[in-house]
């Protein structure tokens, strides 16, 4: 014998029970402020007893298309994105300001085109889109501006109409380049982070590195090689690894390959690719900084606590992204996009360069 199915209680069975209007029930879950505290704990007490467990969240993104949702795209895949502390730290300071509005993240990782598959944005339901490092003309891009999400920017690429935060990428690699210079090295070597080129991964001419699709390894490229050229060395001369992936293991065998060319001063386009260095260095004996200085970008945690503590350039990594979520605020209020916020830099010189030999 089959039993008939309980009927699941509902908002106006709430509003029934406490002798209040379905407003006043919405309220109570939605807008809290629009009631007194006595009131609302008379209506949750009352759901609670009946069995209602709150608006359903489907139904409410249809009444007011809206699914409180923000699409947070990466360049990457999600344990590759992670093992990089940068945008840990971003992508916290960014969910602690909207958060507290009401608004959840909705990750979307990325895969061989610098950014998740179109298809995936297409279908995400979410409000506004956050771009994180994307590369040149990702493919996901285009689905944003297809479906006429708002659009907020990190680091990269420039979209016109898009709200977009920053690091003066460029004045960091020239600071560090010139610290290297003023400790007397002349041997220089740089190991990159990805740029998409064809085949991936490997020793890349100055020229190729230029192309990357993203826009801060440009940047980056051309403070170190523009400063190096105007030392006297030639850019051409300075040997470039092109990593596979943003996690230590992926950066080593890189690390290995330019060591082999015996530079006195390595210049890294993340902490993580300099910490893999020093691991290299480490395991062949070579002592830093006394043969050979390493200097880093963005000064993650993991950048103080190395051993030496690693040099680096300093972003601020948590006010951009406070600032990322502001923009976004902005934009599901209706406010037009503001003009483009570059962040400064700082180098921090640490015990992981010195003199030249």
């Amino acid at each position: 014998m089959t039993g008939t199915r309980r009927r699941r209680p509902t908002l106006d069975d709430v509003a029934e029970a406490v002798g209040v209007s379905r407003t006043t029930v919405s309220n109570a879950y939605n807008r809290p402020d629009q009631l007194s505290a006595d009131l609302r704990e008379e209506v949750l007490r009352a759901a609670k007893r009946l069995g209602y467990a709150g608006p359903n969240p489907t139904a409410r993104s249809l009444a007011t298309q809206r699914s409180g949702a923000i699409a947070f795209m990466l360049d990457t895949g999600l344990s590759a994105a992670f093992s990089d502390p940068a945008l840990s730290i971003t992508l916290d300071a960014l969910a602690s300001r909207v958060d507290p509005e009401g608004h959840a993240l909705l990750l979307l990782p990325g895969g061989h085109d610098g950014g998740p598959r179109a298809d995936r944005v297409l279908a995400a339901q979410a409000d506004l889109a956050v771009a994180y490092s994307l590369a040149d003309n990702a493919p996901a891009l285009r689905a944003v501006k297809q479906r006429g999400l708002p659009l907020v920017v990190i680091d990269q690429p420039v979209v016109p109409g898009s709200a977009r935060v920053s690091t003066d990428d460029r004045g960091g690699a020239t600071a560090a380049t010139r610290h290297l210079l003023e400790l007397g090295h002349r041997r220089f070597a740089i190991l990159s982070a990805q740029c998409l080129s064809e085949p991936r991964r490997g020793p890349l001419s100055a020229a190729e590195a230029a192309r990357s699709r993203f826009l801060d390894n440009r940047e980056r490229l051309a403070g170190y090689l523009e400063t190096l050229g105007a030392a006297g060395i030639d850019p051409d001369a300075v040997p470039i690894w092109e990593v596979s992936g943003l996690s230590r293991e992926a950066a080593m065998p890189g690390a290995a390959a330019l060591l082999d060319r015996e530079p006195t001063a390595l210049l890294c386009m993340s902490d993580e690719l300099a910490l893999a260095a020093l691991a290299v260095a480490r395991q062949r004996g070579l002592r830093v900084p006394a043969d050979l200085s390493i200097v880093g970008f963005d000064d993650t945690p993991p950048a103080a606590w190395s051993d030496p503590p690693l040099t680096t350039v300093r972003q601020d990594l948590v006010r951009k992204g406070q600032l990322a979520g502001e923009l976004a605020l902005r934009l599901l209020s209706g406010q037009r996009a503001p003009k483009a916020t570059t962040l400064d830099v700082e180098l921090v010189v640490r015990g992981s360069t010195g003199p030249a030999k």
